[in-house]
């Protein structure tokens, strides 16, 4: 058999057809490493790049932003992938509109210089404590932020000439008086009215309907009077936090906790620390400075002087108070081998450049006492104890809702659950658990909804978890007119009705046009005492719509109320002023536009002249 094979790779034919499945990798597969492996770009715009990660955290960024303003709203929208990619594109435009700007302001020769970024952060009211210069708050933001100096700077420096093209427009946008004067008429209009409200109810219920006519409407609006695909569930919940609710923990196992853990509520070894920086690889430049400390130098003027570090070197190098692992591995490991107070170090490479640190103060770990961390040891216990109790049952309850699977007892027996029953429901109806999309889903497979079996152990939320099974389905179908027919009165009683009042409506403005009055009063109809109103009313859409009328004359017209009933309205006056305490108002309002104009096109004239492509949206 191997001689055979052997024999076979040697043919000529083999020979060919591995030649060619070889040339298939090399272009099928190095050729689409080639083409899209190498590029790490989100988008490219001119001849710069926007980084995925860059865009990757501005959209996480933006995503919590929304998550924090609108809460569970948000996160049903985050549930339609359509949603996620729309919002995800939306990040990037405004990316890609971002890098627009800063290329057309460098192109004006719109400048930063290393003075104003360093004056920027140091008035920043973030970083201020009693109105100075914190550096503490600094450093521990800028590692919130995920910044270091040198990138916190450069991103100010970015924003600053973006910026100043922006107040370039907007100070070149201005608005006339009489602009002003004319939309302040219109914001400030009033109209005096009188008005006959022909009720929509007391037409409804003078309707006179033929069963025919009940039953064309039900025919023709069949969707209306259908009753959705629904079922039976029954379900089983196990959550942490519910057992959690069951548990207690003792003083004796907290305080038990405390004395094993006393590290952990203690605080850290800090250090105080100043450096001068060089940034880059410039070691002759860090060595004169060192030298020039050996010699006897001040090492706070020196740092003013000669620091590249923007935060620090106005406070003289002093980067404040400094713990574990919150610094570069090798800052961090020379400024915590200084022995004395006062010492400082040879030359310390990071990836920041060269640093001179010197030691100016130790702070050594202080336990909290254990009255004060209490409560939190308890609440950490519980949460533990809830934690490990809800995996092991979840465990359980996969094994046991698998092997018995046409029934929810075992499984509610083996984690001790009470199994709940739902009547007849729809998607639309459902409790807000079962309408999880993944929920729904598995309630809708062959398997849950045709075969009756338990589904899959499914997670609603961190740990947090449901099994489901279908006890009864029925189809959707239209109902029967006999069980929806009030319905069909009603709903066809408000339409003739409508269409009857809005035909009276017709006819009266038509005779009150011609200044005749008989069809009101054969009606006894008569509009309402004269009333002002401005566009708050909610009849202005339509009244503000009317022609003012001429001296000595009113205007007819139609409106709707927000309850559906039919107002005849009678327009006697219009009055319009000028209302000087808006006018600041109404001018920044109209510059602002003014400016929202003049960027978007702007933007639109840039987008058309530069290549632009987009590399990554969805997940």
């Amino acid at each position: 058999m191997m001689d055979r094979l052997r024999e076979g790779v040697n043919s000529i034919a083999v020979k060919i057809i591995l030649g060619m499945i070889i040339l298939s990798f090399v272009f099928a597969g190095v050729g689409s490493y080639l083409v899209s492996g190498g590029s790490n770009a989100a988008a490219k715009v001119g001849n710069s790049e926007i980084g995925r990660g860059e865009f990757e955290q501005a959209y996480q960024n933006e995503r919590n932003r929304m998550q924090s303003q609108l809460g569970d709203y948000f996160a049903n929208l985050l549930a339609d992938p359509q949603y996620v990619e729309s919002f995800r594109k939306s990040v990037l435009d405004r990316m890609v509109n971002d890098l627009l700007l800063e290329q057309h302001a460098q192109s004006l020769g719109l400048r930063v210089s290393d003075d104003q970024v360093r004056k920027m952060i140091l008035d920043m009211p973030q970083f201020q404590t009693g109105g100075k210069f914190d550096q503490e708050i600094y450093q521990a933001a800028l590692r919130r932020a995920g910044f270091s100096a040198e990138s916190f700077a450069e991103y100010l420096r970015r924003d600053l000439i973006r910026n100043q093209l922006l107040s370039a427009i907007q100070g070149s946008e201005f608005t006339l008086q009489g602009e002003v004067n004319q939309q302040s008429e219109l914001i400030s209009q009033t109209r005096d009215i009188r008005a006959l409200t022909l009720s929509l109810s007391e037409f409804a219920k003078n309707v006179e309907l033929s069963d025919e006519e009940i039953t064309q409407y039900y025919q023709q609006n069949a969707e209306r009077y259908t009753r959705p695909e629904q079922v039976k569930v029954a379900y089983i919940e196990l959550s942490a936090q519910q057992l959690k609710d069951q548990m207690v923990v003792s003083d004796e196992q907290a305080e038990q906790y405390y004395q094993e853990h006393l590290d952990k509520y203690s605080t850290q070894a800090q250090r105080k620390v100043s450096h001068i920086l060089v940034q880059g690889d410039d070691k002759a430049k860090a060595q004169a400075i060192l030298d020039e400390l050996n010699a006897g130098a001040d090492f706070a003027t020196l740092a003013k002087e000669k620091s590249e570090d923007v935060g620090s070197a106005e406070e003289g190098g002093s980067l404040g108070w400094i713990e574990h692992d919150v610094m570069d591995p090798a800052f961090e490991q020379a400024a915590f081998a200084i022995e004395q107070i006062g010492d400082i170090t040879g030359l310390v490479k990071s990836e920041f450049g060269y640093h001179i640190i010197r030691l100016d103060d130790v702070k050594a770990p202080i336990a909290q006492p254990y009255a004060q961390v209490a409560s939190e040891i308890k609440a950490e216990m519980l949460d533990q104890k809830a934690a490990d109790q809800f995996y092991e049952l979840q465990t359980k309850l996969e094994k046991v809702a698998f092997e018995s699977p046409d029934s929810l007892d075992e499984a509610a027996k083996a984690i001790s659950a009470k199994i709940q029953k739902t009547d007849f429901i729809s998607q639309q109806d459902a409790p807000e658990i079962l309408k999880n999309p993944a929920v729904l889903q598995a309630i809708l497979s062959p398997e849950v909804k045709e075969d009756r079996l338990n589904s899959e152990v499914l997670e609603v939320a961190p740990e947090h978890v449901i099994v489901v099974r279908v006890d009864d389905a029925r189809e959707q179908i239209v109902l029967p007119l006999a069980e929806v027919k009030e319905q069909v009165v009603a709903q066809l009683s408000k339409v003739k009705g409508e269409q009857q009042a809005i035909e009276l409506a017709t006819k009266l403005i038509d005779t009150l046009k011609q200044g005749d009055q008989s069809l009101l009063e054969q009606r006894g109809l008569k509009f309402a005492e004269l009333e002002m109103i401005d566009r708050s009313s909610s009849l202005a859409s339509s009244v503000f719509s009317l022609p003012k009328p001429a001296a000595d004359s009113v205007v007819y017209g139609q409106a709707k109320a927000m309850n559906g009933d039919i107002v005849l309205v009678e327009l006697h006056k219009v009055e319009a002023k000028v209302t000087p305490e808006y006018n600041d108002q109404i001018t920044a309002q109209l510059d602002r536009i003014g400016s929202q104009r003049d960027l978007a096109a702007i933007l639109t004239t840039l987008r058309k002249n530069t290549d632009i492509e987009y590399y990554v949206v969805s997940q």
